[in-house]
């Protein structure tokens, strides 16, 4: 249904630029066993909730870990700086090492990694759970708000908010949007589902008939608003044309909208429903540019 696109699924260092520094461990991206990352001792967090790391664990044996943890060299091994909830759920998931960042202490040669960084997950094709690991990271290592993000990456701080959403995804949904089954637009339409096992039930439907994302929206605003009693089946009353669907959902996951296209086998319309200037405004940039 949905084609699978590359980026941190692919790995991370296709994100992550590598710093050659002969004799010197590299600014960038690596795979470091578990055991070799000791947690920060002045990190002022210590208590973790069991629940949320269960429910990370769960995801990260689903989909892997989307965001790697930020880490110093030690003379031991290596130091986190940030991601302790990432470390220690992948400890409870079984895994043996975990993507990282290596950060070096040379605060300019830092700041070149992190715009580089940026720059790339504005380049790169990213999946939408990647997208939105990718903001969750610049949010937790850097300490930036939605909005800061947004304005890094040249999107509105509700794009942003959105996106982040699919991270409350079940881990199984997540798995589905991973492997290509449902698209982003399935998911998003999926988060607004409180009940995870109803939300689960419509995207196993979802991606075993075939629904459009039109459906699944339909399916979850009838949650939403007839309660638990309301039938899961949308109704669609014209068959619409597959190729008519596929391109609505292309054009919707481009400019990250709502996207409509009426057409009469002569003449249509697309209509693209936004929220707002501000919206508007970054619709008209990711189509023209500028």
């Amino acid at each position: 249904m949905a084609e699978r696109k590359g980026g941190l699924g692919r790995g991370l260092d296709a994100l992550i630029p590598q710093a050659e520094m002969a004799g010197e461990p590299a600014v960038g991206f690596a795979r470091i066993p578990l055991d070799e990352i000791k947690p920060n001792p002045s990190q002022p967090r210590t208590n973790f909730d069991e629940a949320s790391l269960g429910d990370l664990a769960a995801s990260i044996k689903e989909v892997g870990v989307l965001q790697p943890v930020l880490v110093r060299a030690r003379e031991d091994g290596f130091e986190l700086v940030a991601g302790e909830r990432r470390w220690r759920a992948a400890r409870i998931a079984g895994l043996t090492d975990i993507p990282a960042v290596i950060r070096d202490e040379d605060e300019e040669q830092w700041h070149n990694l992190t715009e580089a960084l940026i720059e790339n997950v504005q380049r790169e094709q990213l999946g939408p759970l990647e997208q939105a690991a990718a903001f969750s990271q610049l949010m937790e290592d850097f300490g930036w708000t939605h909005e800061e993000v947004g304005k890094r990456v040249a999107k509105s701080r509700s794009t942003i908010t959105n996106t982040l959403r699919l991270l409350q995804l079940p881990a199984a949904i997540q798995g589905m949007v991973e492997r290509g089954e449902l698209s982003g637009g399935h998911a998003k339409a999926l988060v607004s589902i409180e009940d995870q096992v109803y939300a689960e039930h419509i995207a196993k439907r979802a991606a075993g008939e075939g629904w459009s994302v039109r459906m699944v929206e339909e399916a979850a605003r009838a949650r939403v608003e007839g309660g638990a009693g309301t039938s899961p089946t949308p109704r669609e009353t014209v068959p619409r044309p597959a190729e008519l669907i596929s391109l609505e959902e292309k054009l919707a996951e481009k400019l990250d909208a709502t996207v409509k296209i009426n057409f009469n086998g002569k003449t249509g319309k697309v209509v693209l429903n936004f929220k707002g200037l501000e919206e508007l405004e970054r619709i008209y940039r990711t189509m023209f540019g500028g």
